[in-house]
């Protein structure tokens, strides 16, 4: 199974601009093995919420990419949670990562 064969399986399935945004976000990396989920959907979001936090005019126009960072999050955890004994370092690492992206957006 892919990435993208693993996202198209998630239910309840995203509304469909989300999809293609969550689609587009991942588009690199869509036909890689689905063990990868977890990094490649955290890359994504970070890859997002860091290109949001730069935009200091961002406004409701880029709603989706924020919402679609959540998704992405979310599903890194949902991946991760077929590894129960790596969920609280991924979680740590997780939180570092992406709390590094708020301070460098604040500078």
């Amino acid at each position: 199974m892919t990435i993208g064969d693993w996202l198209a399986t998630r239910t309840p399935a995203p509304p469909a601009p989300l999809a293609t945004r969550l689609a587009e976000a991942l588009a690199p990396v869509l036909g890689r093995d689905a063990v990868e989920v977890p990094e490649a959907a955290l890359d994504a979001a970070a890859a997002l919420l860091g290109a949001l936090l730069r935009d200091r005019t961002a406004g409701r126009d880029r709603a989706l990419d924020l919402l679609a960072a959540d998704a992405l999050v979310t599903y890194a955890f949902e991946a991760a949670s077929d590894d129960p004994e790596r969920i609280a370092g991924r979680a740590d690492a997780a939180m570092a990562r992406l709390s590094v992206l708020a301070v460098e957006g604040s500078a």
